[in-house]
């Protein structure tokens, strides 16, 4: 039997709808724009402040209108922080959920909040917003665990470590070079992949409109000014274009760092073990065993692992969502939300977890100084020696070869303190000052766009 629209169908803002189309198309909406309805509500203020100054008659806002809506979504705002911003399936998103609780508090007011403005760069603004806000997050916990490394590396700078290939003994290296290295790439996915989506981000897409401007002169200059962006996105499509590749470059900015997690998460469980025993995990951040009692695992590190291959995937579907959709708004991208969201959070918390564990990881130098027991590892150090003597590399590698057992007794911190080159393990001392000069520059650069914002959006909505 035929159901009729005024028993059965959903009540919305934008029409009524079938109650399945519409649990199906709203799906997570109302749960996760929770976390966007505060960055919502600043994009709001924006486009009414403009619209409150735009050259139209008659006026769209008045001064004192434009205050009563702005008093209205602060209230939201703050209701939003608190997380007591209610969010209903009827209201489909955060979007909706603004504008119904304006006109209930404003009546026409509230209805007028939406002129010249769509979803589409409604909903692309306070995504950007919170991608800013998130993004600029995640490269200050970057520097924060690439810092505890670095401390790290200056706690056990002359302790010697064999460096391994193949995870295989290879040549003399150092506890600080292992550290540091580690630093510099935290420094370096913090700086040329959080920032470069950062970057991305940081440009406004409001006014836009569903992707190709409305006849009303809009001033998107200026809601790009309020908003405390870099910069509007230009082209009106482009704008439009561009929801869905700011969230996928952010996931891939978010993968590459956590592939340097977890190569870092593996050392640290390896070099933990019995076996080495380099390091000691501390043991507040390691879990037990309901049966043995004397277990203490590496969980923590052993989830970084984890994390960083479902971001790797959440990666690969934001991309994937993107391929093959036409030019403009489709409804696919509505879950590129979601993917990530996850890809922040899992990420964000790797982070901060790691640096917290690297703080207390303690360095054993009898166990890394035994394991120079095995001769090989001072073999190419031995072979450029003979090159250094007029011997042909060739020969000086077979020469080597042939008497492993003539290296036994080599001293690991006099060969360590033999590489002085830039970047090796004699010369490790300025290889930290260079990364706590580097460190302390990105995290001025850092504070100096959260500052500017931050005082975008106080000037907004105080």
């Amino acid at each position: 039997m035929k159901k009729t629209a005024s028993r059965d169908n959903a009540k919305t803002v934008v029409g009524a709808i079938d109650p399945d189309v519409l649990a199906f198309t709203v799906g997570q909406d109302p749960v996760l724009d929770r976390r966007l309805a505060e960055w919502d509500c600043y994009g709001t203020a924006a486009h009414v402040t403009m619209l409150s100054r735009m050259a139209y008659e008659p006026r769209l806002f008045s001064k004192g209108e434009r205050a009563a809506v702005l008093r209205e979504l602060a209230k939201i705002r703050d209701r939003a922080r608190a997380g007591t911003f209610a969010i209903t399936e009827e209201d489909q998103d955060c979007h909706l959920a603004i504008e119904r609780t304006l006109t209930e508090a404003l009546g026409d007011l509230g209805k007028r909040v939406h002129t010249g403005r769509s979803r589409n760069d409604q909903s692309a603004t306070a995504i950007r917003l919170f991608l800013r806000d998130q993004l600029l997050a995640a490269q200050d916990e970057a520097l924060d665990l690439a810092e505890a490394l670095v401390k790290f590396a200056r706690r056990n700078r002359s302790l010697p470590m064999v460096g391994r290939t193949h995870l295989q003994p290879a040549m003399p290296s150092s506890v600080a070079t292992w550290a540091e290295a580690y630093a510099e790439e935290l420094w370096q996915d913090g700086v040329r992949f959080l920032a470069g989506a950062c970057e991305s981000a940081d440009r406004c897409p409001l006014g836009s409109a569903a992707s190709y401007g409305v006849p009303l002169p809009i001033d998107r200059e200026l809601e790009s000014e309020l908003l405390g962006f870099a910069a509007p996105v230009g082209n009106v499509l482009a704008a439009g274009n561009s929801r869905g590749k700011v969230e996928a470059e952010a996931c891939a900015a978010l993968a590459q760092a956590m592939v340097t997690l977890s190569r870092l998460a593996q050392d640290l469980i390896l070099f933990s073990m019995p076996e080495f025993g380099y390091f000691s995990l501390p043991k507040e951040f390691c879990t037990g065993s309901s049966i043995m009692p004397q277990k203490y695992n590496p969980d923590v590190c052993e989830l970084v692992r984890s994390k960083a291959a479902q971001v790797c995937g959440l990666s690969a579907t934001a991309n994937a969502i993107l391929v093959g959709m036409p030019g403009g708004y489709n409804r696919d991208l509505q879950d590129t939300k979601k993917v990530v969201m996850e890809a922040l959070d899992a990420t964000r918390a790797s982070l901060r977890i790691l640096a917290r564990l690297v703080g207390g990881l303690r360095a054993h130098p009898d166990r890394l100084r035994a394991a120079f027991a095995d001769p090989g590892v001072f073999a190419t150090d031995r072979a450029l020696e003979l090159v250094a003597g007029g011997m042909p590399w060739r020969d000086a590698y077979h020469q080597v070869r042939d008497h492993l057992e003539d290296l036994r007794g080599m001293d690991p911190d006099e060969a360590v303190a033999k590489k002085t080159h830039l970047g090796a393990p004699g010369a490790v001392a300025e290889s930290l000052d260079w990364d706590e000069a580097a460190i302390r520059a990105e995290r001025t650069r850092v504070h100096g766009v959260r500052g500017r914002v931050a005082r975008a959006l106080r000037a907004l909505l105080p």
